[in-house]
């Protein structure tokens, strides 16, 4: 680059005043005439660059937008950007680099879904990537070579031997059975139906990846590893402190821990050796000869797999389905106690497919067009990977509407302003489940067959997307069936209201804590409720198991061996 080529040049002549022993005015004026003029260069780049991509606010020199940003919900704000603009896409810059938001469902499409193979890779990213699980996770890997393409390639077809939309038809049996467990437990202990939910789906693919299930919502498995969920998606939100302020400033990326507490403890990847450790122990445990875990260790000659690649393809099946999964089922019941009218088609379809005396299973789907609408609404209303996940990155310089994205460009779907544009989903903040049934006058088009952009794009879309509409499905019918869910009456008989916005900041966003009331439906509702949980509890006992592993304890244990044994302790170290 030229800013580059200026910057040596100036450094030389710099170095040629020292030696014939200029002063230190000198050297100090020659110091900032470097700076200043790398400086303006850089910004040149930055200005020349803008005026070819989409639309934004103007950059400052080295920071760019950074701190134009809100303390909370960006996406938000870019909404109002691109409404300000008149754009569906625009550019905001975190520090030096341009990010692309695209906030319109056709536009989305088009770049993520028909360019697919173009937006395949992902941009460097500092905080998570770098400081975190690196180029061994399938999340993070590049696609800008023909080696790194196949080397995603071997680890998508690894995940989809998971959660593929065949393969996952082979778990509805368990699947649907802990989901009745939930519903047995709600009758028992409605009050922590957050936890009832965190349990369930964190169960649902502890069975797929381990071959055993999570009985108790104590277990610490759950707590740890959706606040590590949390934790990761807090990582993915564009913010102007630290941690992710290092995104401006990657340069701050390069101290050591010990000495730079903005990096809040990242760059130890010990996430990796937890969950290796955990799939080794599964892996080696008999029965279920089944379960992902052991699969991945057969292939792990065969594609030559490290510790680290095996601990993220673990990790990422039970960490990242179990916080989504319960997120967007808490969504549902703040959805049925803010509008409870949309519950009464539900119930009367409910009742005249299924009746009382037994709860809904798979093969009914295709008989309650509304109650499938209703689901679709949930995904819709408030997505939970409500900025479609980890940014995109195109392999080569693109064009679109006259605008250049240059390769590397980090390129993120705005979830919320695409589910929340008049044009496509008229009011967009009331929840309306008939606006997926295709006669309904608020039913409109929408690029592709689901009607919702819930799960990502292109080779990037979440790979298991069908395991989570599947549970969705049945579990949401199930509670439907079952339950009125509905606003807490207190003892005066007043109501606790809801606030349908109060959700948290992270790439995963859920509703805050609130208090809600969860009763059966009738008496012959409660009784069936209770005969299926029982049952399905005697079902999934062939699934009971514990590990010996807890990530609090984990890599205290892993130092004192380490101490012990020197070399010897390498055995869960990934």
């Amino acid at each position: 680059m030229l800013s580059d080529r200026l910057l040596e040049l100036v450094n030389i002549a710099k170095l040629q005043q020292v030696i014939n022993g200029g002063s230190p005015w000198l050297v100090l004026s020659s110091l900032l005439l470097v700076v200043t003029i790398g400086v303006i260069v850089d910004y040149g780049r930055m200005l020349w660059l803008r005026s070819k991509m989409p639309p934004g606010p103007l950059p400052l020199p080295m920071v760019g937008n950074t701190f134009h940003l809100p303390d909370n919900k960006p996406w938000l704000w870019f909404e109002q950007l691109s409404k300000q603009y008149n754009s569906p896409l625009i550019t905001v810059w975190i520090g030096r680099n341009p990010t692309v938001w695209i906030n319109d469902a056709w536009s989305a499409n088009e770049l993520l879904d028909k360019r697919a193979g173009v937006y395949s890779s992902r941009p460097r990213m500092t905080v998570f990537a770098e400081l975190g699980a690196g180029q061994n996770n399938m999340v993070n890997m590049y696609t800008f070579t023909p080696e790194q393409r196949e080397r995603w390639r071997v680890h998508r077809k690894l995940m989809h031997h998971a959660v593929g939309s065949q393969q996952v038809r082979n778990y509805r049996k368990f699947q649907n059975d802990e989901s009745k467990v939930v519903a047995y437990d709600l009758l028992r202990d409605p009050a922590n139906y957050v936890k009832h939910f965190e349990r369930y789906a964190t169960s649902v693919v502890s069975i797929i990846g381990f071959g055993r299930r999570v009985e108790s919502y104590n277990d610490p498995i759950i707590t740890e590893v959706i606040a590590v969920m949390h934790l990761a998606a807090d990582l993915n939100v564009p913010g102007k402190s630290f941690p992710m302020l290092m995104e401006t400033f990657p340069w701050l990326a390069k101290f050591p821990n010990a000495i730079a507490p903005w990096k809040h403890g990242l760059g130890k990847k010990r996430g990796t050796s937890f969950f290796y450790a955990v799939a080794e122990e599964a892996a080696q445990q008999p029965g279920h000869e089944e379960k992902f875990v052991k699969y991945l260790f057969d292939k792990q000659p065969e594609f030559n797999m490290n510790h680290d690649e095996i601990a993220g393809l673990s990790g990422n099946l039970f960490g990242a389905g179990s916080d989504t999964s319960s997120s967007t089922l808490i969504t549902f019941v703040l959805a049925c106690c803010a509008f409870p009218e949309t519950l009464i088609p539900a119930w009367e379809e409910i009742d005249r497919v299924v009746g009382p005396h037994r709860s809904p299973h798979f093969d009914d789907e295709p008989n309650m067009p509304y109650l499938k609408a209703f689901v679709k609404e949930v995904l819709r209303w408030r997505s939970v990977a409500i900025i479609g996940g980890q940014p995109h990155a195109p392999t080569q310089d693109d064009h679109y509407k006259g605008y250049l994205i240059p390769k590397g460009t980090w390129v993120q779907g705005n979830v919320w302003a695409i589910h929340h544009n008049e044009r496509e989903f008229p009011d967009p903040d009331r929840f309306n489940p008939k606006r997926f049934l295709k006669d309904d006058p608020d039913s409109r088009p929408f690029p592709g067959d689901k009607g919702y952009m819930t799960f990502g794009w292109g080779r990037r879309v979440c790979s298991g997307q069908v395991l989570a509409e599947q549970g969705t499905w049945i579990t949401v019918a199930r509670l439907l069936w079952g339950f009125k869910i509905e606003k807490k009456r207190r003892a005066d008989g007043s109501v606790v209201e809801v606030d349908i916005n109060d959700y948290t900041n992270g790439l995963n966003m859920r509703p805050r804590p609130f208090e809600c009331s969860i009763t059966p439906r009738s008496e012959t509702h409660r009784e069936t409720i209770e005969r299926e949980g029982r049952l399905a509890l005697q079902d999934l006992e062939q699934y009971r198991g514990e590990s010996k592993y807890r990530m609090s304890t984990f890599y205290q244990e892993s130092s004192r061996a380490m101490e012990l044994y020197g070399d010897g302790g390498k055995g869960h170290k990934a």
